[in-house]
């Protein structure tokens, strides 16, 4: 009798919120990329701010306008971007989004878009973030995370 190999189930998807910080390394190379890499196989499944793709298109244009990306790099980059962002998952803005982040603006010290990304990561975990992940490569915005009670994955320069 001949018996067959099962194939290992493929581990269900690891949910971590996406900051536009640790997104753009996945796009083109920065000194997180690898970090970044490694993040993107660990916590597959990326929910991110309803802003990010903005905030995502105003960084990788300022690379050009800096020169550190030809036109050609940026068209690969944007389509890099664009696979990105068919596979996320965006929390939208609503009401309690930004109560939240007038309340984050009240006791961290963050940007306005910055409280925003976190208020928008707390309504998808529904204000419960123990065991939840904040991937980032913003040092306040990972203090803040981590203060309201996120599992950060930093990434670091």
């Amino acid at each position: 009798m001949k018996t067959r190999s099962r194939k290992k189930p493929a581990p269900a998807p690891l949910a971590a919120f996406w900051d536009t910080s640790a997104v753009i390394p996945l796009c083109c190379y920065q000194t997180q990329t690898s970090q970044a890499n490694t993040a993107a196989r660990n916590y597959n499944m990326q929910v991110v701010w309803w802003s990010t793709i903005v905030e995502a298109i105003s960084s990788l244009n300022r690379l050009v306008r800096e020169t550190y990306l030809s036109a050609s790099e940026h068209k690969q980059v944007m389509q890099r971007l664009e696979h990105l962002r068919s596979r996320w998952h965006e929390i939208q803005p609503t009401g309690e989004v930004r109560d939240l982040a007038e309340r984050l603006l009240a006791i961290h010290t963050l940007r306005a878009g910055d409280a925003l990304q976190l208020a928008a990561a707390l309504v998808w975990c529904g204000n419960r973030p123990r065991g939840r992940y904040f991937i980032a490569g913003d040092t306040a915005l990972s203090d803040a995370a981590e203060k309201e009670g996120f599992t950060t994955v930093r990434l670091r320069p």
